[in-house]
């Protein structure tokens, strides 16, 4: 059986659309020459791929298996063809989570000499469902920012780095002069968010962990802005990559984490199957920083994760 990768393409895209005429404007065809694609690989198969009535389009169950190993036929296809075309295009990377300033693990690694991560166009995107469907559009390439479950089928990722987190605080906060705290420490503070915390996977989690019973959201306006809004209250305090650079904000007060230390896991992520050479300079690149920099160090009984390595720190999944 030989499949047509303008049905399967179709069938992708349509998939990830779920809406017939969305789907063909992407791909600029009429939605008939897109629904004839379709007809023809179902009956190829043998099998419906979708349902279509009333309430939209769904996928059969047949079409959600048949999805995942599309997706990588078409990826593998777009590298086939790239590789012989002589397409030299960058590499095309979003970036989420810009409070925590991603920026600064991808600048260490393309500076670090390799010579492997190739040319980069970065881009910023808004979170990671937003970063998701654009991966899975192939409007970018691949991905860098704290990765949780669940992921859509047909992408992957792997561990880069587990950064210790601090906490800021305002200096006239109760627990400002310590040299040290525990977690658990904070739960009488109010945790201030810089968006809602059903967006921010890592701070939720970390509140349902540690018991911190107030929380209290603000707009994300950019890190000095916000830092400033903890400064003002004595009661509020944030969490913040050690690394991050903090802007000079009087009254304010960064405090490690023990006990057990919080770390954030930043992960590159990627569509399954995708082998363009760019990418694998990029993951190489990765590994071979977070060795020399020992970025992937993690004790389960010194550190917390809010989904911990299931075989040995950076494993990632893939």
């Amino acid at each position: 059986m030989d499949l047509d990768m303008a049905q399967v393409r179709a069938f992708v895209r349509t998939a990830e659309e779920l809406h017939f005429g969305r789907a063909a404007g992407t791909l600029a065809i009429s939605q008939q020459a897109l629904s004839k694609r379709i007809a023809r690989l179902e009956s190829l198969l043998g099998t419906a791929l979708f349902r279509r009535g009333g309430n939209g389009v769904r996928l059969t169950e047949d079409g959600q298996r048949f999805l995942p190993p599309a997706r990588q036929a078409v990826a593998a296809a777009d590298t086939a063809v790239a590789a012989v075309v002589g397409e030299e295009r960058p590499l095309r990377v979003d970036v989420w989570g810009h409070l925590y300033a991603p920026m600064r693990t991808l600048a260490q690694v393309a500076s670090a000499g390799t010579g492997r991560a190739g040319e980069l166009a970065l881009g910023h995107g808004r979170d990671l469902p937003s970063v998701t469907t654009a991966l899975l559009h192939g409007d970018i390439d691949a991905a860098f920012g704290r990765v949780h479950p669940p992921l859509p089928a047909g992408l992957v990722h792997r561990i880069v780095r587990l950064e210790p987190v601090d906490a800021v605080l305002s200096a006239d906060h109760p627990l400002a002069g310590e040299p040290a705290l525990r977690p658990d420490q904070l739960r009488d503070s109010v945790l201030w968010a810089p968006g809602a915390l059903d967006r921010l996977d890592f701070l939720s989690r970390f509140a349902d962990r540690f018991g911190i019973r107030n929380t209290a959201t603000s707009v994300n306006l950019g890190l000095a802005h916000f830092l400033t809004e903890v400064a003002q209250d004595p009661r509020r305090f944030s969490l913040l990559p050690a690394d991050v650079p903090l802007p000079e904000v009087p009254g304010l007060r960064s405090v490690p984490l023990v006990d057990p230390t919080p770390l954030y896991a930043w992960s590159l992520l990627w569509r399954a199957g995708d082998g363009r050479p760019g990418l694998n300079g990029l993951a190489s690149a990765c590994a071979e920083e977070a060795g020399r920099s020992r970025w992937l160090e993690y004790d389960p009984a010194r550190d917390w994760l809010p989904e911990p390595p299931a075989s040995g720190a950076g494993s990632g999944t893939e």
